[in-house]
């Protein structure tokens, strides 16, 4: 390529830096090279390129696409890698994948091909690792990075910044990819009067993670594509009619393989995804002699929580949840009291190992329905034909079972929560749900809300018979104020000792006493 060629590709090149349509149909030889006669890009790729260009002016771009098998990502990235590098000076990027395996033996492998096939290749250099600008000077600041993922070195992906410029991040088989990684760019692609790129691709694999909440909890910051592998001119028809006679339509293989649909539930996921949005939008229903039964799942310190989950026979929505951060076993307990002087607690179910002890052992003193329960105890047996590990699972298990007829409250915690948990089947084919320790691993939160929730279901508690207590409104009598004691505390003056006693006991001396 002459000098002249080269100023003339590049005026070319300038024009399409916010259109990588054309770009793409303009950039390769699709009716003069052998590999690329007759064939085009697809229907879904162009609707991806267009919404790329469309969002371009907002500058803030955030792609998400879930696929089948065999419809053409990989070539759809590397399109819009070299549109990137290609009509944007000083573009910084960088490509990811589910591994290293996949990022060099297939993503740069595609990227080899349509670097070739690039009327600007002599522009752009592609080494084992990286595309990089041929510029001298600009080595550093033009180019893409291919960068494995290490969830212990997520700071590799810590310096993505380009004031002023464009970035581009995009990650192929992204339900693979670690949640850190997620939210080690996240600060990034936030960056100011910078061109901000984003694209995630891949099989949704998985219902729960950081690529599946693209499509849930954050929808409204992506803009989303699903690809089913039949409407694709490209993918192996033959091979889908194989796995169509093999594997149910609707099943977790033929939803994540083929139709590019996340399934009901993963693969191990305990409790499906649709199961809790359906009690999330459903009208409660409860009797006025429903049980209220209240589940207590403590924590003393650190990242967990303490939470006080209510339940009213099938409502566990009108009744908020109460979550308590930081409090020791005291403050708890007074939460404990204070939620009982305004209501008629039944029967209160608490995780009575470690801290939820005490907890236990104190709410007796008070003559309150307080039962301990332990999560790592015996199950009762068979529960609807399943055996379960423990008291846990098997709590979770009853829960699941209840989630059809349940009213839950709108909440983007509790749902995650809910579905976040996997299970196994030990060696004697019980039911072992996922510990908190392993869920963190995975990046999930503690489910400290749902935990309390499935306390509630710590063994059946019939509707109420007749009003107990001297037909009293609540299970707590009190001359204690939390609000008074608070702002008594907050002005440096004593603790009041607080004084409850349950109607129709005795009363009963406080702690403090």
């Amino acid at each position: 390529m002459t000098h002249e060629e080269e100023i003339e590709l590049g005026k070319e090149l300038a024009q399409y830096a916010t259109d990588p349509w054309r770009f793409v149909m303009d950039m390769f030889p699709w009716d003069s090279h052998p590999e690329l006669i007759g064939a085009a890009p697809e229907k879904w790729q162009r609707e991806v390129l267009e919404a790329v260009r469309d969002g371009l002016p907002e500058e803030k771009i955030r792609i998400a696409c879930a696929s089948g098998h065999g419809v053409g990502k990989t070539a759809l990235t590397s399109w819009i890698i070299l549109w990137a590098l290609a009509t944007c000076r000083d573009t910084r990027g960088v490509l990811t994948a589910s591994n290293e395996a996949q990022l060099y033996t297939k993503n740069r492998a595609e990227l080899t091909k349509w670097h070739r096939l690039f009327r600007g290749k002599e522009f752009l250099n592609l080494t084992a690792t990286a595309l990089i600008r041929n510029d001298p000077g600009h080595e550093f600041t033009w180019r893409l990075d291919l960068l494995p993922w290490n969830p212990y070195k997520a700071e590799a992906f810590a310096g993505l910044h380009n004031a002023g410029r464009r970035i581009l991040v995009i990650f192929d088989e992204a339900s693979a990819i670690d949640p850190i990684i997620f939210e080690t760019v996240e600060p990034a692609a936030s960056d100011i009067n910078t061109q901000v790129i984003w694209c995630c691709f891949g099989n949704p694999l998985h219902n729960t993670g950081p690529f599946r909440e693209c499509f849930g909890k954050f929808a409204h910051r992506w803009k989303r594509f699903h690809v089913d592998s039949r409407d694709v001119g490209i993918s192996d028809k033959e091979q889908i009619a194989r796995w169509a006679a093999d594997y149910s339509e609707d099943g977790y293989f033929f939803c994540t393989r083929v139709r590019g649909l996340f399934p009901a539930a993963g693969s191990a996921q305990f409790i499906p995804v649709d199961l809790v949005e359906a009690a999330m939008t459903r009208e409660p229903e409860a009797l006025p002699n429903d049980a209220l039964v209240l589940g207590v799942d403590v924590a003393r310190f650190g990242e967990d929580s303490s939470v006080l989950y209510p339940r009213r026979g099938l409502d566990a929505r009108s009744l908020k949840p109460i979550e308590l951060h930081g409090l020791d076993t005291v403050r708890v307990e007074e939460v404990i009291l204070n939620f009982c002087l305004q209501h008629q607690v039944d029967v209160i179910f608490v995780d009575d190992a470690g801290a939820g002890g005490a907890v236990v052992d104190h709410l007796m003193r008070h003559n309150l329905p307080v039962e301990g329960v332990a999560f790592g105890g015996k199950s009762v047996g068979d529960i609807s034909h399943v055996k379960y590990a423990n008291k846990r699972a098997e709590m979770w298990g009853t829960l699941r079972d209840k989630l059809p007829y349940l009213a839950l409250p709108d909440s983007a915690d509790l749902r995650d929560q809910l579905i976040g948990p996997e299970f196994k089947f030990n060696l004697k084919g019980e039911i072992q749900l996922e510990k908190k320790e392993d869920m963190r691993k995975r990046g999930l939160a503690s489910p400290d809300i749902a935990d309390a929730l499935a306390l509630t279901f710590a063994r059946p508690v019939f509707p109420r018979q007749f009003e107990s207590r001297g037909n009293g409104a609540n299970n707590v009598v009190s001359d204690y104020s939390p609000i008074e004691e608070f702002e008594r505390e907050m002005s440096g003056q004593p603790r009041t000792p607080p004084r409850y006693y349950a109607p129709g006991y005795p009363r009963l001396r406080s702690e403090f006493e």
